[in-house]
């Protein structure tokens, strides 16, 4: 792994919470949470600084408002703070595995994490810790996808990674349409005006910009992060 030099310098990930859940319906999966944090952990180790957006979908999503009596706004927080509980979760498997990490987060909580601040987030990331945003944007209504992209832009990314548990993006779900044709490249316009669901409309169009390249890439298949950083044809491409 040490022979391999890397495309990137700095990247930005973007994982669900339901990226942790497993074959479960809720939480954490121990060994999923320490699989992913092992993939991460060796393009770290690598020399990538790696920044990462995670999602609170295991825990609470805000578009379940409605089911609850609950709304948007105060739902959206909740979610907000769901992020927090992966990110902390991230953030020790990655202290276990020898990766130095930062949290920091949109809503302060100072005596669990570090508010966020720009400048302070790219200085982690050039000594080279692993800096975990969570709390989403700090405003309800915004998904983590647009504050994937939000973050990817303001700490200078070279790419945008979007882990899924999927190949990539097709052209109809995978898992109900076995014969869906998977994209190999897509331009910004063309995921916008399919409406392709991969991520949602605002964070495609925050990318297309800033010219930021997103990777849409299964974290689930052992090695890929590190091929995509590695610059082998993983995934699809999405860029102008």
């Amino acid at each position: 792994m040490n022979d391999i030099s890397p495309k990137f310098n700095r990247i930005l990930l973007k994982l669900s919470g339901e990226a942790l859940t497993g074959d479960q319906t809720y939480g954490i999966d121990p060994d999923i949470l320490e699989s992913v944090a092992f993939e991460i952990s060796s393009i770290h180790k690598l020399g990538v600084q790696v920044a990462i957006v995670i999602g609170g979908g295991n825990i609470f999503r805000g578009l379940q408002s409605a089911a609850y009596g609950i709304k948007r706004a105060a739902a959206d927080h909740m979610g907000m703070l769901a992020t927090i509980i992966n990110a902390l979760a991230l953030g020790e498997s990655l202290r276990r595995l020898g990766s130095e990490t930062r949290v920091m987060t949109a809503i302060d909580m100072i005596r669990i994490a570090e508010p966020y601040i720009r400048e302070r987030a790219t200085s982690h990331l050039s000594k080279n810790r692993v800096v975990i945003f969570g709390a989403g944007t700090g405003n309800p209504y915004f998904t983590t996808d647009t504050a994937a992209a939000l973050r990817a832009i303001e700490i200078e990314a070279d790419v945008l990674l979007k882990a899924t548990r999927v190949d990539g993006v097709y052209d109809a779900d995978p898992e109900l349409a076995p014969s869906a044709k998977l994209f190999s490249e897509l331009t910004y316009r063309e995921v916008l005006e399919r409406n392709l669901e991969v991520m949602d409309l605002t964070s495609v169009s925050l990318a297309m910009g800033q010219k930021l390249p997103i990777i849409v890439f299964n974290l689930t298949k052992k090695g890929n992060i590190t091929k995509v950083i590695s610059g082998e044809k993983i995934g699809t491409l999405i860029a102008g």
